[in-house]
């Protein structure tokens, strides 16, 4: 099992990055959400140059505000910094769309972009479609160094719908997900692998899974309750709130898709956002405040002890030991931490004290 962190993109959290590497964490999860936070290639780029061994990587890209080219020569710009440490996250965008008012990339469009990314990584020539024109592309003075496309970097697919979840097994060398339960996470794997096998791809042993969550190790006595965990854990949950807010307006308002644990606070989210300021049209930015950096302070209530259990690895540390075992049997290779900032050294040395020395 390794053990990863998600950043939030603030130009000085490769200090935060270079903190997790020297307490044994395995990865980086660098995000990209240009309304919100600062650029993810400059963070990585710090970040590389300031660690020796921790892997590091977009987590994850988002393919609605970059071309093709742009994202694999940036990837394989910070490959010449860290070379065989980085890995390349790709998704259709969550807050990156969501915070401009747009929908993320559709499952279609997806698939030709991690199309053109793998080509262009191996150094191979691509045809590219660009308004409208199509040519073929290729990574020109691939000898002089500007890129490092020699050392192998990784593409791992953010995907939930059947398309994109197909795509990942055509195309990705891992998945990335919000939902690493055995329950949510295994479907979603067997489709990855029925993607690939449609085109004859047969995966790799090591293809990798991840899952982005948060923690919060729990003390002889401590409630969900607490302030502390729910300062710990907070962003996360709302996070997850928001994230099917989205889902629930882009099915028609189909009630059925939310989880058990958000039910009884979901009326009175509803009026939270029907009562925002800023009028509908504009309302995300609202919403999507404080995304995975801190919690707002009116959404505090909806921090339920389900919603925490749900959605965080939370216990003393044996129910955490005893959890993660549990994912990793189901085939889970990754656990990724990614805590609000006002307390996100005391989350990370928490759970690299308490928790991850059961698995070394």
């Amino acid at each position: 099992m390794e053990f990863g962190i998600g950043v939030s993109t603030h130009i000085n959290n490769w200090k935060f990055i270079q903190y997790a590497e020297e307490l044994g964490f395995d990865r980086a999860w660098v995000g990209d959400s240009q309304m919100i936070w600062s650029d993810c290639y400059a963070t990585l780029a710090l970040a590389a140059h300031n660690t020796s061994r921790i892997k590091l990587g977009t987590g994850v890209a988002i393919t609605g505000t970059r071309i093709a080219p742009v994202t694999a020569h940036s990837i394989a710009t910070i490959n010449a910094i860290a070379p065989g440490r980085t890995f390349l996250g790709l998704g259709t965008g969550h807050t990156a769309m969501r915070t401009m008012g747009q929908n993320p990339m559709r499952a279609k469009a997806f698939s030709s972009y991690l199309e053109t990314v793998r080509h262009l990584l191996k150094g191979d020539a691509v045809d590219y479609t660009y308004d409208g024109e199509t040519r073929e592309i290729q990574f020109m003075h691939q000898d002089r160094g500007f890129l490092n496309l020699e050392d192998l970097i990784p593409i791992y697919v953010a995907a939930n719908g059947p398309m994109a979840l197909a795509a990942a097994g055509r195309f990705g060398d891992g998945f990335m997900t919000v939902g690493g339960e055995p329950e949510v996470f295994t479907p979603k794997l067997d489709a990855i692998y029925a993607g690939a096998a449609k085109v004859g791809r047969q995966l790799p042993e090591d293809f990798h899974t991840a899952f982005i969550t948060s923690s919060c190790v729990l003390h002889p006595g401590d409630k969900l309750t607490d302030d502390r965990v729910i300062d710990e854990t907070g962003s996360w949950v709302a996070c997850e709130l928001h994230f099917y807010y989205e889902l629930w307006k882009d099915s028609g308002e189909n009630d059925s898709i939310i989880p058990e644990y958000f039910q009884p606070i979901w009326e009175d989210y509803l009026k939270r956002v029907a009562n925002m300021s800023l009028p509908e049209r504009a309302r995300f930015r609202q919403i999507h405040e404080g995304h995975l950096v801190y919690l707002q302070p009116a959404e505090r209530g909806y921090i339920t002890p389900g919603a925490i259990e749900a959605g965080t690895l939370v216990g003393e540390p044996d129910q955490i030991i005893e959890h993660v075992q549990k994912l990793e049997s189901a085939g889970m290779k990754e656990i990724a931490l990614w805590p609000p900032m006002d307390c996100e050294r005391k989350v990370l040395k928490d759970f690299a004290e308490h928790v991850m020395p059961a698995f070394r």
